[in-house]
């Protein structure tokens, strides 16, 4: 794991950290965190697990602290202007390998990831967990159907079987208006997914496994 620091296009500096698998990279990974106002970072338990699926499968992954949580400069931007640092993200990671890239976001960082994939085309799927759809958490609007609908890379929908912020029936209705998502929903378990990390994150591998390739053999 190396901790690195990269420029957004407004001029903050980022914290994060680079895992690059052992076998060679196949592909690339940005990771967004929760609301950093309810305590969100890159270190949740959720966000290890799967960035060290992702890796494990021969990806380079980036966690990274969106602008105003902990060493990353700037001020918390409403949602808004951390479009910009996942850009910043992406760019960054993708200077480590060619290959089609993976966003996945968790909560506060599926909303910001969902908005900016929209016009980056350097996003290849993207993994959508426990995306706010009900409960006010003082974030962008999700687009609108007819943004959505023109968004026809593969799309996750995760989210546990009993969270409150992004409730099963809200997904399902998400779901008609993606032309190429799918849901899944871990029994069992809350927002948080607490001791369900792991299968969470094995469902994210399958699903971007399926989809962008499969991992490469044994070495």
């Amino acid at each position: 794991m190396e901790p690195i620091r990269f420029p957004t296009e407004d001029g903050l500096s980022l914290e994060g950290e680079l895992r690059l698998p052992e076998v060679p990279i196949r592909g690339t990974a940005a990771i967004c965190h929760a609301h950093p106002r309810h305590g969100g970072s890159k270190d949740h338990p959720i966000l290890w697990a799967i960035r060290n699926e992702r890796a494990h499968r021969g990806y380079g992954v980036l966690a990274f602290n969106f602008r105003g949580t902990m060493g990353s400069d700037g001020t918390f931007g409403g949602g808004r202007l951390e479009v910009r640092d996942l850009a910043a993200a992406i760019g960054r990671v993708r200077a480590e390998a060619d290959g089609p890239t993976l966003v996945c976001g968790w909560s506060f960082g599926a909303n910001v990831a969902l908005r900016e994939a929209l016009d980056d085309a350097r996003v290849a799927a993207l993994a959508l967990i426990g995306l706010p759809l009900e409960h006010d958490l003082e974030l962008p609007a999700t687009p609108s159907s007819s943004e959505l609908r023109l968004f026809r890379r593969p799309v996750l929908l995760l989210a546990g079987e009993h969270d409150e912020y992004s409730p099963r029936s809200a997904l399902e209705r998400l779901l008609e208006q993606l032309p190429n998502a799918e849901l899944a929903v871990v029994a069992g378990t809350d927002h948080y997914l607490w001791r369900r990390e792991r299968e969470a994150a094995g469902i994210v591998g399958e699903f971007a496994t399926r989809l962008l390739g499969p991992e490469p053999p044994p070495v």
